[in-house]
């Protein structure tokens, strides 16, 4: 039996590679395709529709609902139900809706800060623990330096979505066979009103992560960290290599002082597509990819992940750490507090493809010094439920 599986992450080929090599019975046929927004999930859907669909695709969290909604997914409860408790529990909600399971966890996205340890010391300033810390400590860099900057303005989804569900906000839910839409929920204007403070106050600079600009200004000592996923730092070592040693890693600043919840930014499933004749065996072997350990060390090394398989996150390819940063050997530890902290609560939308784009918009207006936070997430919420409305799903207001 041939399985047709199709990923965009590089470096995936490999875990393929290692599977068929355990097994003779089911083999996978992996093909390389386009990330999702750059035409992998509207060729994913095309091939649904055309009922010539590979079994296997790999979907992002956020964009699970959206696929699910379509009627794009096989529903894979009766065959993954039995392989909940080796995932994350945050990352088996993720790749679920409603209580039915539509994908089984690869990568999970637990954050936690990261900061150029020698400039802290420069600048005299200590770890922040809570985000009044975290204030404090940007309000001493801006004093000495006006050209420096602590961090960087959350400017996508993603950022805001993670500080968000940190906070305990729940963007959506569904409840009854309906979706409730709280974009602007009280945790979620929290978070925005603190932002939005820090941007007032020119303490944060509104240009966006992972552009080599970017890598540049915290080569530079202009940025001197981020608040970011644990797959940040595999991509800070190939872009940054100037900041090798002079990095460190330290637990997500809180709310109140003494917690230890972090959020997810990031991460993703391997789906079983509508149409598929196999599915049993299709998520069969998505879970032996996602848990073996010769496999998910593969991924670890080759993909960057930060393995949502509860027994990944033991692995050596995690818990060795990376000479990169100052504290590697308390790095692992870190980001494993941080995946075992992570509000379960969160449900990503069904319109996150529209929704995206104007969130990711509205945010770049608010940098360039026009508009709130609080004031796009009280738009979004209006026009996120007029076009779940306009898709024919149900909305309990």
């Amino acid at each position: 039996m041939t399985i047709e599986y199709w990923g965009a992450a590089i470096g995936q080929e490999k875990s393929v590679a290692i599977f068929n090599a355990a097994h003779k019975d089911v083999q996978i046929k992996y093909t390389q395709i386009s990330a999702g927004s750059a035409g992998g999930y509207s060729k994913m859907l095309n091939a649904v529709q055309a009922g010539n669909a590979p079994c296997l695709g790999q979907i992002s969290f956020d964009t699970i609902p959206s696929f699910a909604a379509s009627g794009s997914l096989e529903d894979i409860t009766k065959y993954a139900e039995g392989s909940k408790d080796q995932y994350s529990p945050v990352a088996w909600q993720l790749s679920s809706l409603g209580g039915n399971v539509y994908g089984i966890p690869v990568g999970l996205g637990p954050m936690a800060l990261y900061y150029r340890a020698d400039l802290f010391q420069q600048y005299g300033i200590e770890v922040p623990k809570t985000w009044d810390e975290f204030q404090a400590d940007a309000e001493k860099v801006k004093a000495k330096d006006p050209a420096a900057y602590l961090a960087t303005f959350p400017l996508n989804t993603y950022d805001l979505g993670a500080l968000s569900q940190q906070a305990g906000a729940q963007w959506f839910s569904t409840a009854d066979d309906a979706w409730k839409v709280s974009l602007n929920d009280d945790p979620s204007k929290k978070v925005a009103k603190y932002w939005q403070g820090l941007a007032d106050k020119k303490l944060v600079v509104p240009e966006p992560a992972f552009d080599q600009a970017w890598y540049t200004n915290l080569q530079s000592g202009r940025i001197l960290s981020y608040v970011s996923a644990a797959w940040t730092g595999a991509l800070l070592e190939k872009n940054a290599p100037g900041l090798k040693g002079k990095m460190a890693v330290a637990p997500m600043p809180q709310w109140k002082e003494g917690e230890k919840v972090s959020g997810n930014r990031g991460g993703g499933s391997v789906s079983v597509l509508k149409g598929c004749k196999n599915p049993k065996e299709a998520t069969e072997a998505a879970v032996w990819m996602t848990t073996n350990a010769e496999s998910v060390t593969s991924l670890i090394n080759d993909t960057g992940i930060y393995p949502a398989a509860i027994s990944g996150q033991k692995l050596p390819a995690l818990t060795a750490g990376s000479d990169f940063f100052i504290n590697s050997d308390k790095t692992a530890e870190i980001f494993s507090t941080a995946a075992s902290n992570i509000p379960e609560q969160w449900v990503w939308g069904p319109n996150m493809t529209s929704l995206q784009p104007k969130l990711n918009d509205g945010l770049k207006v608010i940098g360039s010094g026009q508009g709130t936070i609080s004031e796009l997430l009280d738009t979004l919420q209006k026009s996120t439920i007029a076009d779940l409305k306009s898709q024919g799903l149900s909305v309990k207001e």
